[in-house]
């Protein structure tokens, strides 16, 4: 089965020494500079769910916690990948 010309991907064209790739609406690391970011930042994020939910003793208060931290640390992390993409 042969894929038409519609249907295949383009690829974003990369940058020389690029750390992230531009994928729908997002970033992933393309190297390993990228990694070493990328790595800390997920586990801050799982972090700051486990602490959240395991210390405040109620959910709601839990959320209100884990959501600003997380669009902070989304806000950081998608201009760093911006930057070096």
């Amino acid at each position: 089965m042969r894929t038409s010309a519609k249907t295949k991907q383009k690829l974003p064209k990369l940058k020389k020494g690029a750390w992230f790739v531009p994928l729908r609406g997002s970033y992933l690391p393309y190297s390993w500079q990228g990694w070493l970011l990328y790595v800390p930042f997920t586990a801050y994020l799982v972090y700051t769910l486990i602490v959240a939910f395991a210390y405040t003793g109620n959910n709601l208060k839990a959320v209100l916690w884990v959501v600003p931290n997380w669009v902070a640390a989304a806000v950081v992390m998608t201009w760093i990948a911006k930057q070096k993409s």
